[in-house]
């Protein structure tokens, strides 16, 4: 027999799923009913697992091209979960430092597995079976991950993502479109030899364009940088985060690929055609980009070296994650 104790706390729950269901006019019973007959949960459905798994589909016969696959998507939920964080941050109605803080670690750690992660691309794929099957997928390049491109937008001012050899004429009241259109990205996907849009960056605007517009009004004044600067720029512990952040996201990130493109691409003519005929030889290096969420942060002479004390700095985040 049930304890007393155990019925009123039943009784009390009950009451409280009839007041939550009354005041939405609806029966509580009929919902009850519903329960009986629900199944129970299990993990499997849960995850949407059977989908999950069924989501890799080659254009080859290349074994290593579910790696390829399967890694890119992994990649692209970490960029999921990273977002997450940032728009707790930029919509907590009553931001503390401690709260900031909480959520700017969740980001480092994910970009941390990020970078850690690349070996699966670098060293985990045959190269003579990378050459080959990636030229199945042209024009589809890694460039077109729009999810990276909105942690850009969330984390700083668009007039800090402009190209580095523009940004000096473009400040941060500039119109939001042009500043679009002047992003350091963009050079990236050009063809070498005309200079013009390939059609991976054509299809990539076509698409993702007015999301990027409407994602960079929202954050205008509610991205990280201005969350940052508006409230806790005298916070030394928020400081030292949002510069491993910065580092994570703009030195170590593209370095990682960098180091994969070296490994699989080289500088054969033949192979950048793998790319989609993205410039990756001027576009992945930091030093060329010299993008900075958080340029007050850094000295004048870490902002002319940007980049370059990087691998320093990823021997001692290597030897940290041993």
């Amino acid at each position: 027999m049930d304890s007393p104790t155990l019925d009123q706390d039943l009784h009390d729950k009950l009451n409280k799923l009839r007041q939550k269901y009354d005041v939405m006019g609806q029966d509580l019973s009929s919902y009850l009913d519903g329960l009986l007959h629900a199944d129970y949960l299990t993990y499997w459905d849960y995850i949407h697992l059977d989908t999950l798994l069924s989501l890799q589909t080659p254009k080859t016969q290349f074994p290593d091209e579910k790696i390829f696959i399967i890694y890119h998507q992994i990649t692209e939920l970490y960029f999921k979960l990273i977002l997450l964080e940032i728009e707790q941050i930029a919509t907590h109605k009553e931001l503390t430092l401690a709260f900031f803080i909480a959520r700017v670690d969740r980001v480092i750690r994910y970009f941390e597995q990020l970078v850690s992660s690349f070996s699966v691309m670098v060293d985990g794929m045959e190269k003579d079976q990378f050459l080959k099957f990636r030229m199945a997928l042209l024009p589809a390049s890694g460039f077109q991950s729009a999810q990276y491109r909105y942690i850009e937008i969330c984390s700083t001012d668009l007039a800090n993502l402009v190209s580095y050899d523009m940004r000096s004429s473009v400040d941060e009241v500039y119109n939001l479109h042009d500043q679009l259109d002047k992003l350091y990205w963009r050079q990236g996907a050009t063809e070498l030899a005309t200079q013009k849009k390939t059609l991976t960056l054509r299809q990539f605007e076509q698409k993702y364009t007015n999301d990027f517009l409407a994602l960079a009004n929202k954050y205008k004044e509610i991205n990280l940088r201005k969350s940052y600067l508006n409230q806790f720029s005298q916070s030394g512990e928020l400081t030292d985060r949002l510069k491993r952040f910065d580092l994570l996201a703009n030195v170590f990130w593209p370095l990682a690929h960098l180091r994969s493109a070296g490994h699989y691409l080289q500088k054969s003519p033949e192979h950048i055609k793998a790319t989609g005929g993205t410039n990756w030889q001027k576009y992945l290096p930091p030093k060329f980009r010299r993008v900075m969420f958080f340029p007050e942060l850094w000295t004048e002479q870490e902002k002319t070296e940007w980049g370059k004390p990087a691998i320093e700095d990823m021997v001692t985040f290597k030897s940290a994650k041993q």
